[in-house]
């Protein structure tokens, strides 16, 4: 009988009933039973029907014709394990989008307004609002790694606990976060802006205050549900976001003549439509049984959960695609782990890798074969697109090497490596790309070829060289045991009766 991809055999030894299992060759406590004919066992939260064979004819059929179901049982497996990855992926792409596009479109708005009111806005959103948003995105990403294991392992009401904690420590975060906000005209006067654009430039920041609030309670949902695998709630959330944020904009800027302070009141509207969407569709009966309402379990154990978020908190985004795919993978990966399985970790994570690689090589291809064409989509300026093609190698291999390094991230978040990924981060790009770059830019006459070469071969590469080490190296049985222990010690047990 099959059972996923997994063929299962019973065997009477005796007085007992032995279980094969070909997953991971592991052989189950005897059985005892004077069953005939076939065996009704519990899998997979199934119940099923197994054939009882002589012990010699079992161990002979379990491994027989394994070599010529290899090939066609590795291509079901990637088959059904695509799915599960392009199911959660395809959503949680467009649900970037929508969010990247609230900001793209902002400045779409000002760019009517004037090239200061564009610079203005540009600043606020790009470099402080980005800066913010990289943060707390990745504090938020502890809960890949927590929910997606209690999710796994059948933990449902830990979702719950894990997701008000993360609300309270990024809440925390976005206070200590607010002098950046307050004081941003200085700030940017300090690193040499025009003070015109400074102050103004900081006075959005200040309207933008409750947007940043926002991100302590969305991107924790974010994960919540992404852990649940229900990627398209968050998608339908984003996409009316986006919505109300060009209503909202042309409303304040083209019937209030409100200017960039229309603008930044828009995108702090639009932003909390998302959690309050999401947190609408989990307590109104999205999520029956990870959110059973507010805990007081979740006030403690904050400060390991604080340890976390802050090892999980560097993170460097990039394109839309693989930062999806680098999350769900995450989710994906420590789903298995949280269930104990082990090898189902590793088959994701090859599966979430290839992928991502086959989708990097395939832009990197087209960039390459069209690198005197491409620069046409954003400018017809004959400068421009010299300068865009003497870049173009460089793009190819920059796409080439962010098709694997944040997905192998992904794959170490999901198994709980969030500190190594943290030190790995600040070592390549801080001690030996953003050095050696500076080193190319100066003693060379590469100009900026030079400085990207140096953060692409020696932040990025590297860090990919070693996340791929590290992942190749990994013992998934050990993983899976490790994540067991991590669901013991962060469960509390009178709650179980809840779960």
């Amino acid at each position: 009988t099959i059972v996923d991809y997994y063929q299962i055999y019973a065997f009477k030894n005796g007085t007992h009933i032995v279980i094969i299992h070909n997953s991971n060759n592991r052989i189950s406590s005897p059985h005892s039973c004077s069953a005939k004919g076939n065996f009704t066992i519990m899998a997979h939260d199934q119940q099923i029907s197994v054939p009882l064979l002589e012990e010699s004819t079992a161990i002979l059929q379990s491994h027989d014709g394994d070599d010529d179901q290899n090939s066609e049982d590795l291509v079901r497996r990637v088959w059904i394990e695509s799915k599960k990855l392009w199911y959660i992926v395809g959503p949680a792409i467009l649900s970037r989008v929508s969010t990247h596009s609230v900001m793209v479109t902002s400045q779409a708005f000002a760019g009517h307004l004037g090239d200061l009111d564009l610079a203005a806005i540009s600043i606020a959103l790009n470099v402080i609002i980005g800066f913010d948003l990289g943060l707390m995105m990745g504090m938020a990403s502890a809960l890949e790694t927590l929910c997606g294991q209690a999710y796994g392992a059948k933990k449902h009401y830990m979702l719950g606990v894990y997701l008000q904690r993360s609300w309270m420590v990024l809440f925390m975060c976005c206070v200590l976060l607010l002098p950046v906000f307050i004081f941003a005209s200085p700030i940017l006067k300090a690193i040499g802006e025009g003070d015109e654009l400074a102050e103004l430039a900081g006075g959005l920041a200040r309207w933008l205050i409750p947007l940043h609030f926002s991100f302590a309670f969305y991107f924790p949902l974010q994960r919540f549900l992404q852990s649940q695998v229900k990627a398209r709630a968050i998608m339908w959330v984003a996409v009316v976001g986006l919505v109300v944020h060009v209503a909202a904009s042309w409303v304040f800027v083209g019937l209030l003549k409100m200017g960039v302070v229309g603008i930044a009141v828009a995108c702090d509207i639009s932003w909390w439509v998302l959690p309050i969407g999401l947190m609408g569709y989990s307590a109104g009966g999205g999520c029956p049984n990870t959110w059973t309402g507010f805990s007081l379990e979740a006030l403690s154990g904050l400060w390991d959960f604080l340890k976390l978020s802050a090892a999980s908190g560097h993170g460097h985004q990039r394109i839309r695609v693989y930062d999806s795919t680098s999350i769900l993978c995450g989710v994906r990966v420590a789903n298995e782990l949280g269930g104990g399985n082990g090898k189902g970790a590793k088959f994701a994570a090859i599966v979430s890798s290839t992928t991502s690689l086959v989708i990097g090589l395939l832009f990197c291809c087209l960039i390459v074969i069209f690198h005197d064409k491409f620069g046409l989509l954003f400018s017809s300026t004959d400068i421009v697109l010299q300068e865009v093609n003497k870049l173009s190698i460089l793009l190819a291999f920059t796409i080439l090497f962010n098709s694997v390094q944040p997905v192998l991230s992904g794959v170490a978040v999901g198994s709980g490596w969030q500190s190594y990924v943290a030190y790995i981060n600040l070592g390549c790009y801080y001690f030996i790309g953003l050095p050696l770059g500076i080193f190319t830019l100066r003693f060379t006459d590469l100009g900026v070829k030079g400085i990207w070469l140096g953060m692409i071969f020696g932040g990025t590469g590297i860090q990919t060289l070693i996340l791929l080490i590290i992942t190749i190296r990994c013992d998934w049985e050990e993983e899976a045991k490790k994540a067991s222990l991590r669901m013991q010690k962060w469960t509390d047990q009178k709650f179980l009766p809840r779960q």
